[in-house]
């Protein structure tokens, strides 16, 4: 079997540097055993986040060169413009700095309090920009005990449809899908899903919109595992994927291969005017939405280069070439592989901590320590909450540790490493103490949560 291949060629490279374990140990100190908190100098194999952290190619660079700063009607937009036109479908095109932006500026239009938005899995930034204006996210994925299912991303239909007649569709102004889903373990979400989901909603009047960061990995694995799409092409099943939507929120630091910017996107002409009164308020004026030229139009060609299956394949297998590693160790990770990082079950590989001292941090502070890996913790740090009835805490199912892989960044001797460091972690790991937080923010408080040693 040959080896798995970076399919490009390196022109610039840049230093990274191990610290020796002491001075990690007085970093993670230092930085509140929150990896957040530490300056990117002091890690080594940096795998926090996927996003905004690829490594851009040399046609996206020469782009930059062409970068059209005019205020309005820039155009580098109008490029942009064509491009998501193209590949998603949706006629209205409104650029943001990132994700997130399009979330504050899509849910503060179209939600108010009381209301509901289903999904499969709302990731942090979404679930926190909808509970701000009020309202209220609710997932609802599959539950399968089946290790092996190929799209666990998917949303449960009889769920969905039992929720709906609950609540009320007047309670509903729309539902979302995230495709890869995240907070799930970056799994897939199939077409027959998607599809089937549009019209079960249909049937209530209740309208869909994607959140689109990490299509093409989507695609692909639609490609890859679900029958009578192998002889498609990426850009062919990216096409028919937001054909069911009215419409979509990007950010382009995913899979639109670029360091910052993203979208919202729709058909509805009388919503994107709506959309724009909030994007000029606190982003920009329509044709840069708080975005350099240079930045619309690296992300216009990354948007293309991303669709490239060679690219695609490189880029999924190396996430699988990382979790088989990790697997063969006894490392309790979610199966199969999702597109964009292993997720490790922190709270199965530290089983002697309470979800209360959240196992999945103390695991990734523990990476660092050993390795100089950085790692983000999605469990109860990141999504537990209290009872609004009881006080009390509830905690996510699972407490994983998710090691996003940035695109187009690291070689396979680098997710070697990541693998040894595991190794010498799992060799201590009763040893490896819970945490206590010390202190929270009202919003995200994952972001700068202040915790100790327990």
């Amino acid at each position: 079997m040959k080896p798995l291949v970076e399919p490009y060629k390196i022109k610039t490279v840049e230093p990274i540097k191990l610290l020796s374990y002491p001075e990690r140990e007085q970093k993670l100190k230092q930085g509140h055993f929150n990896l957040f908190n530490l300056k990117s100098e002091d890690v080594f194999i940096d795998l926090l986040t996927d996003s905004g952290t690829s490594a851009m190619s040399d046609f996206q660079w020469a782009g930059l060169m062409l970068g059209d700063e005019a205020y309005s009607g820039s155009k580098s937009y109008y490029n942009l413009e064509k491009t998501v036109q193209d590949i998603f479908g949706f006629k209205q095109v409104i650029p943001v700095h990132q994700g997130r932006a399009a979330e504050h500026i899509f849910f503060a239009t179209v939600l108010k309090r009381g209301d509901y938005v289903p999904s499969n899995t709302h990731f942090d930034t979404t679930r926190a920009n909808i509970s701000y204006v009020g309202a209220l996210p609710v997932d609802l994925a599959i539950q399968t005990k089946d290790c092996e299912h190929p799209f666990k991303g998917n949303i449960d239909l009889q769920k969905l449809e039992n929720f709906i007649k609950k609540v009320g569709k007047e309670k509903i102004p729309l539902a979302t899908l995230t495709i890869t889903n995240n907070s799930v373990g970056g799994q897939p979400v199939s077409l027959q899903n998607i599809r089937e989901t549009k019209f079960l909603l249909s049937k209530y009047g209740i309208p869909l919109y994607i959140d689109a960061c990490r299509f093409a990995e989507n695609a692909y694995f639609i490609k890859k595992r679900e029958k009578g799409f192998e002889n498609k092409s990426i850009k062919e099943i990216c096409q028919e994927m937001f054909s069911y939507a009215e419409g979509c929120l990007m950010s382009a630091k995913k899979d639109g291969l670029a360091n910052m910017g993203g979208f919202f996107a729709c058909n509805d002409e009388t919503l994107a005017e709506k959309v724009t009164h909030f994007l000029v308020l606190f982003e920009g004026f329509r044709t840069y939405g708080g975005l350099a030229g240079r930045d619309l139009e690296a992300i216009a060609r990354g948007l293309q280069e991303v669709l490239d299956e060679e690219y695609l394949s490189f880029r999924i297998n190396q996430v699988k070439y990382l979790g088989d590693q990790l697997d063969k160790l006894g490392v309790p990770i979610v199966k199969p592989t999702g597109g964009h990082a292993v997720f490790v079950d922190g709270g199965a590989m530290l089983s002697h901590l309470k979800k209360e001292n959240y196992p999945a941090q103390a695991l990734a502070c523990a990476l660092y320590k050993e390795g100089g890996v950085r790692s983000v913790e999605v469990g109860g740090l990141m999504l537990s909450h209290k009872d609004k009835e009881t006080g009390k805490m509830i905690f996510p199912e699972a407490d994983l540790v998710r090691l996003a892989i940035p695109r187009r960044v690291y070689t396979n001797s680098h997710m070697d490493y990541v693998a040894s460091v595991f190794e010498e972690v799992k060799k201590k790991k009763d040893k490896v103490k819970g945490l206590k937080l010390v202190y929270e923010a009202p919003w995200l408080r994952h972001f700068t949560a202040k915790l100790e040693e327990v």
